[in-house]
């Protein structure tokens, strides 16, 4: 089997993985590396993520099981540093050697950071990567002013997000106009306006030439001696391709590591794709074109005949603060073109299409992009557009029945991942998908940025004709395995007495009788908490690290971190933690978050053992349950404490531990307001007050920062643990796997599940049930000791787990 390498973990060199896969599964024995200590993820929605209205783990696009599935060696949080072309082996800064038959280099690009005095300082940052977005939105919580320096699309919706973050923003950018390489002066004008009335302030025409402060940034410097005030500076001026591991091999670099039409470089048997590679003295920036790239580049590597890559006519799907925009061509008129103009100002719609020789050269759209499909068509099969209607009547909508009807075969409908019309109406009809994800799953069409899915969703009624079901189509379904939702899956669970993961698939006609790494773990959380007495937990069909019982770290080793409860020990367990760390040579010992000792880079088959030895309560820093209930030392030792902190957590976490929900749950109880233990950001916070607590719920203080929302206030410890049960049962019974309460709390209305708690003989069943469920839970580290069988399958040194669950 011949060695396949890739360095980088990005969208472009994992989707040329991915097309490796479907055309020669099994010939390749495949590694690779990624910088990042994630799997990959669509960094196109970095900017929803700063924005407040996604989550990381919605943004990954391979998780880390898919990599084991398809029996790829993973290294994260690693980069390779030098490639011995001779040796034909890569060498990683951990010392790593891999030797490789094919070689891939898909390195990504780096944010362009001005070389300027000061840009070194705390407070400045570049865009790129989701390290870049949680320092923000860290940021954002300690500090009030920033500035972007950069009016394109990176830095507008920066930008927007810092806005969102609650910051006030300046936008600095060098031209007259924002957006310039995709927008006219009077689209960008009308973006201006926009986001001015948004609350975005710019300084137009402005030339930074340093940063100021000592440690931290306090401002910027321009050209013309005046200067602005800033706490935080974002710099969103454009990428530059990461060129290091080539320059250090001596592989051929101009702006980008230099590659033919089959994407390959100056030596033989190493290739580059995506934004670190420059083909025709151009370096792509935008995702669709590097999945052109990654196309040719898989078919080359598996000896199949590929068409060369010649470069690609860009169109520029945007939206910016809410605005839709598309751009594709030249923008700037000249002698020879002629323009077709809509100008709406009332509206807020602008288009303009350039013209030469009867053909579009360039189109500019604002606020309204329904033509943009048909226009870019136009363009780039250099049309005729004589006697044509090019833009669409007002009572004309995108996607209406005729439209899909005229539409040929071959025009591009996702841009992002290249999927015709042709290819999703054939994906429908040969495997009869009836609905939005499943076409996604199917085609890739809306995987990336997702603004296609509009014109998908027509194409897919308009194929199905009078069998379309809009209601279905529309559905969230478990995953692409399925068209079935989390509430007909729960139902049909419960009326057809459905008792195994494997009988749920067959019996609701999974697509994939296998199954996939988020509907396995999602239907065996269902089954638990439906059939709470009999069910036999389905341990392989549980996430990796839940599977393990620990969290894996970047380097293959593992944590142990032993419950404490309410963060209170005692000098017998710190001894025993002492003794273990010296006896299995553990070379970090770190206090956590959330008040507990973690014991890091253990082994894994030292880890029954580990456990055996401190005879603890494991503190399921892994799992979908109960991580940590975080206090302050109280009323008993703190002069400002109301009331007994310390007591109603170790009750709250030796009650709710190993109770099995949908995601992670962290409590916080602080004695009073001055929220010590961060209350105020847990999924439930208790903040002590005179004469009772006030529960607060659906906090998260993540990449997704969310205050808690008021719940009720009680007076007794006894309430606040009934209102806790019957709160977390009512979650555990409404949300999707894998849906935080913050999200779910959203989803449902905080007024909903008030109403619902509101009723005594409801919280009553609600507790009845959720004390049922507790009384199943057994340590699982004792059954791990006890179990030969356990320990061999999961514990040993040849069972291999490649990857690690995002914390």
């Amino acid at each position: 089997m011949k060695k396949l390498v890739m360095i980088g973990n990005g969208m472009a060199g994992v989707r040329t993985i991915e097309e490796i896969l479907k055309l020669a599964p099994g010939q390749f024995e495949i590694t690779i590396f990624g910088q990042e200590p994630h799997p990959n993820y669509n960094r196109i929605k970095l900017s929803t993520i700063l924005q407040g209205d996604t989550s990381f783990e919605e943004i990954i696009i391979n998780p880390l099981d898919w990599y084991k599935e398809n029996q790829i060696q993973l290294f994260t949080g690693e980069t390779v540093v030098k490639i011995d072309v001779e040796e034909k082996r890569v060498i990683s800064d951990q010392g790593r050697e891999v030797e490789y038959d094919e070689l891939i280099i898909a390195t990504g690009s780096n944010s362009f950071i001005l070389p300027i005095p000061g840009a070194e300082k705390q407070g400045v940052t570049g865009f790129r990567d989701i390290k870049d977005c949680e320092m923000m939105i860290k940021s954002a919580n300690q500090y009030k002013k920033a500035v972007v320096i950069g009016g394109g699309l990176l830095g507008l919706e920066a930008a927007r997000g810092l806005l969102n973050l609650g910051m006030k923003v300046d936008v600095v950018h060098l031209m007259p106009h924002l957006m310039e390489r995709q927008l006219d002066p009077i689209a960008s004008s009308l973006l201006r306006a926009e986001l001015e009335a948004q609350g975005m302030n710019f300084l137009m025409e402005k030339e930074t030439v340093e940063i100021l402060g000592e440690e931290r940034v306090t401002g910027l410097r321009f050209k013309d001696g005046s200067e602005v005030e800033a706490d935080l500076v974002v710099m969103a001026i454009g990428i530059k391709s990461n060129t290091a591991v080539a320059k250090n091999s001596d592989i051929y670099v101009n702006r980008g590591i230099v590659v033919n039409d089959f994407m390959e470089t100056s030596e033989p048997n190493v290739y580059a794709v995506g934004e670190c590679a420059e083909h025709r003295e151009i370096v792509y920036g935008l995702v669709a074109p590097l999945y052109e790239q990654g196309k040719v580049l898989a078919e080359r590597i598996c000896g199949i005949e590929a068409k060369p890559y010649a470069g690609s006519v860009t169109g520029t799907q945007l939206k910016v603060a809410g605005v839709g925009l598309f751009s594709a061509g030249e923008i700037s008129e000249d002698g020879s073109t002629k323009s077709i103009m809509v100008y709406n100002e009332f509206d807020g719609i602008y288009k303009r299409v350039l013209t030469r020789n009867n053909m579009i050269v360039g189109i500019v759209l604002y606020g309204d992009t329904k033509d943009s499909t048909k226009l870019f068509r136009m363009l780039t099969k250099k049309e005729d557009i004589s006697g044509v209607s090019i833009f669409q009547t007002e009572c004309s909508g995108s996607g209406t029945s005729d439209d899909i009807a005229s539409m040929p075969n071959d025009e591009l409908i996702c841009g992002c991942n290249g999927v015709t019309k042709g290819a999703i109406v054939e994906a429908i009809q040969t495997q009869s998908l009836t609905t939005l994800d499943q076409v996604s799953h199917c085609t890739n069409a809306g995987r990336s940025c997702g603004r296609c899915k509009p014109m998908v969703s027509s194409i897919l009624a308009h194929t199905l004709g009078d069998q379309f079901d809009a209601a279905a189509a529309q559905k969230t379904s478990i995953c692409g395995c399925t068209t079935v939702s989390r509430e007909e899956l729960v139902a049909e669970i419960k009326t057809k007495g459905l008792t195994s993961v494997k009988e749920v698939m067959n019996v609701l006609a999974w697509n994939n009788e296998e199954g996939c790494t988020k509907c396995r773990p999602a239907i065996n959380y269902y089954l638990g908490m439906i059939h709470m007495d009999d069910y036999k937990d389905d341990r392989d069909s549980r996430l990796v690290n839940e599977k393990m019982h620990a969290n894996i770290q970047k380097d293959g080793t593992y944590s142990v971190v032993p419950r404490m409860y309410g963060g209170v020990t005692t000098a017998a367990d710190l001894k025993k933690i002492a003794e273990v760390a010296e006896k299995y040579n553990v070379p970090l010992v770190k206090l956590t978050g959330g008040q507990r000792i973690g014991l890091f880079g253990v082994k894994k088959e030292d880890l029954p053992a580990m456990w055996e030895e401190l005879d603890m309560p494991s503190g399921y820093a892994y799992g979908k349950t109960l991580r940590t209930v975080k206090t302050c030392v109280g009323a008993q030792f703190c002069r400002y404490g109301t009331q007994d902190s310390m007591a109603l957590g170790i009750e709250l976490e030796k009650k709710f531990e190993r109770l099995d929900t949908p995601h992670k749950v962290k409590m916080g109880v602080s004695a009073c307001p001055r929220n010590c233990s961060e209350a105020g950001i847990k999924d439930i916070g208790y903040v002590g007050i005179d004469g009772g607590w006030e529960i607060y719920v659906a906090g998260n203080g993540g990449v997704d920062l969310r205050p808690g929302d008021l719940l009720c206030t009680v007076k007794t410890q006894e309430e606040v643990m009934k209102m806790t049960g019957a709160y977390l049962q009512y979650y555990r019974e409404t949300a999707n796997y894998l849906e935080r309460t913050s999200k779910w709390v959203e989803r449902v209305g905080l007024d909903h599940v008030k109403e619902v708690l509101a009723d005594e003989e409801t919280r009553k069943a609600l507790n009845e049930l959720i004390d049922q469920t507790l009384k199943k839970y057994i340590e699982p580290w004792n059954e791990a000791i006890q179990s030969e069988e356990i320990q061999d399958k999961y514990y040993t040194k040849h069972t291999v787990m490649i990857g690690s669950e995002s914390k």
